[in-house]
C-alpha cells in the first residue's frame, strides 16, 4: 500500500558502506561504496514499494543529552574524540556527499538538533495519516510497530532485497511478547551495542515472560514494590536494579514528540536540482546509480 516510508539513512548506509567493496570510486580514487549502495538502495525500495512520500531521517545527534543524562554508558563505547561517533574513515568524506544527493534529487532529509534518528522516524510515523514503513536495522524500532495505525517495521537483516515485513503477529512470534511491548522487553534484557546495562541475571527468556505476564515494565515494577507474584531471586535481581529501571525508558523508548515543522514529505517524481546532480554524478562516477534512481522516480 502506497504510504510515508522513513529511511534509518545511517542504518543504510552503514550496511552500503560494509556490504558494497571499497574499490568502488570516484574518478579521484576517493572510496564511494556507501554513496552508491546507499542509492541503489533508496532506487529498490521505491520500485518494490511505490511510496507517496519518502524522508531520510538523520542522526543531527547520535547520542543525546537527555539519553546520556539518564545513563552514562549510552553509546559510550563508540565515543572518539570530541564526542564524535567512530566512523570509519573511508565513510567520513562520503556522508556529506549523500546530503548532498539527497538534496539534489529532492528527497527530505530531515535531522533535529538533541535528538536521533530514531526519534525523528518515531515522532514521523505516528503522525501518519496512513500506511507508515520504517526501513531499518535496528530492532529498537521494533517497539513503533501498530497494526492499528498502522506502522511496521521493513527490516534489513537480511539485506534490502529481503526485507523482513515487521508487524505485531511478527514481534510476537520472534520474541514471545505482546506486539507493542519490545521497549519493556528490551529495557529488561539491556543492549550491550548501546552500553545498556539491562537487569543483571534476566536475559531474554525471563524478560520475555515477565513482560507477557505483567503486560508492560511498569506494572512489573509495582508488582516488586506491592509483593506481586515472583520468585525470590527474580524480586532480588529486579530490586538490585531498581535506579537503572526508573531512568532506562528514557533511554530505550523512541521520543514520539520530536519538534519537526510541517514539510512536503511527497516523493519528487524528478530531480529538484538536475544540474547540482549531474555535477555530483561527474564529480563522483555516480552516473549508474544515478539513472536508476532517476529511472525509478
Amino acid at each position: 500500500m502506497p504510504g510515508l516510508m522513513l529511511l534509518d539513512t545511517p542504518s543504510l548506509y552503514y550496511r552500503a558502506f560494509y556490504g558494497v567493496p571499497e574499490s568502488m570510486t570516484a574518478p579521484d580514487g576517493m572510496p564511494v561504496n556507501a554513496i552508491r549502495g546507499l542509492i541503489d538502495m533508496i532506487a529498490m525500495l521505491v520500485r518494490q514499494h511505490s511510496p507517496s512520500a519518502l524522508v531520510a531521517c538523520m542522526d543531527a545527534d547520535w547520542r543525546p543529552a537527555f539519553r546520556v543524562a539518564a545513563i552514562p554508558t549510552y553509546k559510550s563505547h563508540r565515543v572518539a574524540e570530541g564526542n564524535a561517533e567512530e566512523t570509519p574513515a573511508t565513510l567520513v568524506p562520503q556522508v556529506p556527499v549523500i546530503e548532498q544527493v539527497l538534496d539534489a534529487v529532492g528527497i527530505v532529509r530531515l535531522g533535529v538538533p538533541g535528538y536521533e534518528a530514531d526519534d525523528v522516524m518515531g515522532t514521523l510515523a505516528v503522525r501518519a495519516k496512513g500506511q507508515a514503513d520504517i526501513v531499518t536495522g535496528d530492532r529498537d524500532m521494533f517497539q513503533l510497530v501498530d497494526d492499528a495505525q498502522p506502522i511496521r517495521v521493513l527490516y534489513t537483516a537480511r539485506g534490502v532485497k529481503n526485507l523482513q515485513p515487521i508487524d505485531e503477529a511478527a514481534v510476537t512470534a520472534k520474541y514471545g511478547i505482546p506486539g507493542r511491548s519490545y521497549a519493556d522487553f528490551a529495557t529488561l534484557r539491556g543492549d550491550p551495542s548501546d552500553g545498556l546495562p539491562g537487569v543483571p541475571g534476566i536475559g531474554d527468556k525471563t524478560a520475555a515472560a515477565l513482560i507477557t505476564r505483567f503486560g508492560s515494565l511498569e506494572a512489573l515494577i509495582r508488582a516488586v514494590d506491592e509483593g506481586g507474584e515472583l520468585t525470590s531471586g527474580q524480586r532480588a535481581k529486579l530490586g538490585a536494579a531498581r535506579d537503572y529501571l526508573r531512568v532506562a525508558p528514557t533511554v530505550v523508548q523512541v521520543a514520539r514528540d520530536v519538534p519537526i515543522p510541517e514539510l512536503d514529505l511527497s516523493l519528487p517524481a524528478g530531480p529538484r536540482d538536475p544540474e547540482a546532480l549531474t555535477a555530483l554524478a561527474e564529480r563522483y562516477g555516480l552516473q549508474g546509480p544515478l539513472g536508476r534512481l532517476s529511472a525509478a522516480l
